[in-house]
């Protein structure tokens, strides 16, 4: 498996047995270790990691560390650990933060097994930030991060890119954060950035609490309308290419018509069955090529296809009743499970078994 794969896998994981996990050390060696070991480095060499290791701090002494991830005899990534069942907002991290000041290490990492929070000394040297750089969530695995996780392994470890990369991802983050509070309940003082943009008279407090509404209103269609921006654009790119193929290709006359080439009137592509379309391309975007996933839409499912290819279904959606149903073709028989769900976020909840599929197709055409 490659990275990507190992931290899904690590995923499905924690969320099958997570209720199981009743202590610290059983978070460790049912979730932790097994990170550990994804980052690449031997969990059974002291010479890489090191358990329980000893940071004296002031008078303090015999002061302990979980984990510490080692190169050259130096500690170069601490790790604490708590129960998976521990809340990290009530965690302040005061012992990793002593810690990181009396060793060589400039990145520490506080978990529970289940979230990783990644932290490093950018405001100030030698202390640790109160605020990660990083956080992955094992239960809701954002793709976007595998990448810069993956700066972390043994053989990518690069100090000091990954500490010019942590400013970026730190800060980042913050805004995002800002953002998304300022979209569910808009301070006054955002507000009124915009209100004196907009509104030529006094600005008074009847005036503000009129364009709290109208900003809300603002934000969420803005968003709305660059997301719909966004899917247009994808599946015009696709459209395009498509023609480009069929005039450079001969033509298949054995295969149904792709993308939004439709015969049938009463084919409508939904917001919900494009969004899911993007939604899968995410899920795949590390196994093969994005420009290789392509969908179908007929009047009875929605169908996403590798390569273009009927033989090669990846999976199928009904969103056309009451009860939406994912249909997956990972079984040795090719045959369709439909697996009810409750809205297209639950499509990642099947990601491994999707990558299953498409992995399946390419070791045959292999």
């Amino acid at each position: 498996m490659d990275f990507s794969e190992d931290i899904q896998s690590l995923g499905a994981r924690v969320k099958k047995s997570i209720d199981l996990i009743k202590t610290e050390e059983a978070t460790k060696q049912a979730f932790i270790i097994p990170f550990i070991k994804s980052l690449d480095y031997d969990v059974y060499d002291p010479t890489e990691v090191v358990p329980e290791y000893t940071a004296d701090v002031g008078i303090k002494k015999g002061e302990k560390v979980d984990y510490a991830i080692m190169q050259n005899n130096k500690p170069i990534i601490l790790i604490e650990c708590k129960w998976c069942g521990t809340d990290l907002d009530n965690e302040h991290a005061s012992q990793l933060y002593r810690y990181f000041s009396v060793t060589e290490s400039r990145i520490a990492i506080l978990t529970n097994g289940v979230i990783y929070r990644f932290y490093t000394d950018l405001e100030k040297p030698n202390q640790m930030d109160s605020k990660p750089f990083l956080e992955l969530d094992l239960l809701d695995i954002q793709e976007s991060l595998i990448p810069e996780l993956k700066k972390l392994t043994k053989s990518h470890f690069d100090l000091k890119e990954l500490i010019s990369t942590a400013a970026e991802l730190k800060y980042t983050r913050e805004i995002k954060l800002i953002l998304a509070s300022q979209l569910i309940k808009p301070s006054d003082d955002f507000v009124k950035f915009f209100t004196c943009q907009v509104y030529s008279g006094r600005v008074t407090q009847n005036v503000l609490e009129q364009f709290h509404i109208v900003t809300k209103m603002a934000f969420k269609q803005f968003i709305s309308e660059e997301l719909s921006k966004r899917l247009n654009s994808v599946f015009d790119k696709d459209n395009i290419q498509s023609e480009i193929d069929s005039e450079n290709q001969a033509p298949d006359i054995s295969s149904a018509k792709s993308l939004k080439q439709k015969d049938d009137a009463r084919i409508i592509t939904t917001i919900e069955e494009t969004e899911s379309f993007i939604i899968i391309r995410d899920i795949l975007k590390y196994t093969v090529e994005e420009n290789r996933i392509f969908y179908r839409d007929t009047v009875s499912y929605f169908g996403i296809l590798l390569d273009d290819n009927k033989m090669r279904q990846v999976c199928r959606l009904y969103f056309n009743t009451s009860q939406k149903y994912l249909a997956l073709f990972d079984n040795d028989d090719k045959k369709e499970e439909k697996i009810p769900i409750g809205n297209i976020e639950e499509i990642g909840n099947f990601a491994d078994r999707i990558r299953k599929t498409v992995l399946k197709y390419e070791a045959i055409s292999n």
